[in-house]
């Protein structure tokens, strides 16, 4: 599979990039071992698009919500920034084709992954950072997380105390959490949790904590006995 040229990306991003080596940087997976050719993965800019995003999301929560506690903006924010969401973000923007991976990474899906799609997505914000500044990276931020801060719903309330209310409320038994992977170096660590409910299929999660990973799970299961009224649980 050939991969688009750079350029189609710039009005999707809304930015044309100065220096494209960023961007190119920022799309370069690992697998490709671009080190042996004196060029970077992404991993790099994806340490720093993680803490722009991060900021950015902080930020809009602060200005947009006044009357929230830090609780709740705690919980809100973790939403918006887990990999689930980055990776939903990056689907918007149809960024898989652009992502340059070795064969053998290519082979295996690797476009698809959503860890690899949010990583990628983390970097191409640094990118945007680096290049037009936060008010570039805030552009593409209001973008293509505009209807994960519209969904209130879902970030109001912790994922893990709505999944547990509601089961128990049908006389289940508490939700089980299982640590099913955990990889990643130890500074950067990225963890697959299992959510099991009596009656239901088992769900898995994934993010950068146990928390995370956890969060994610129940909120999927969650929408998925939503999805089914009745179902799924008791």
């Amino acid at each position: 599979m050939s991969t688009p040229p750079l350029e189609d990306l710039y009005p999707r991003l809304g930015h044309h990039f100065a220096d494209p080596e960023l961007l190119l940087e920022a799309l370069c997976h690992p697998s490709l071992d671009r080190r042996r050719q004196g060029g970077s993965d992404y991993q790099r800019l994806e340490f720093l698009g993680d803490r722009v995003l991060g900021l950015t999301i902080a930020t809009t929560l602060y200005r947009g919500h006044p009357d929230a506690d830090e609780g709740d903006l705690a919980v809100r924010f973790n939403g918006l920034v887990r990999r689930d969401t980055v990776a939903a973000a990056a689907r918007k923007l149809d960024l898989g084709p652009f992502i340059r991976l070795g064969k053998s990474e290519a082979r295996q899906g690797g476009r698809e992954k959503p860890a690899i799609l949010a990583d990628v997505c983390e970097a191409v914000i640094g990118a945007l950072y680096l290049d037009g500044g936060l008010a570039a990276a805030e552009a593409f931020v209001a973008r293509y997380w505009a209807d994960f801060l519209a969904d209130s719903r879902r970030a109001a309330k912790d994922a893990k105390t709505s999944l547990q209310e509601l089961v128990q409320g049908a006389a289940g038994k508490p939700p089980r959490y299982r640590v099913v992977e955990q990889t990643g170096p130890d500074h950067a660590p990225h963890f697959t949790v299992e959510v099991l409910i009596e009656g239901a299929e088992p769900v898995i999660g994934e993010g950068r904590s146990r928390r995370e990973a956890e969060q994610a799970a129940a909120e999927i299961l969650l929408d998925h006995l939503r999805d089914q009224p009745g179902a799924g649980h008791g």
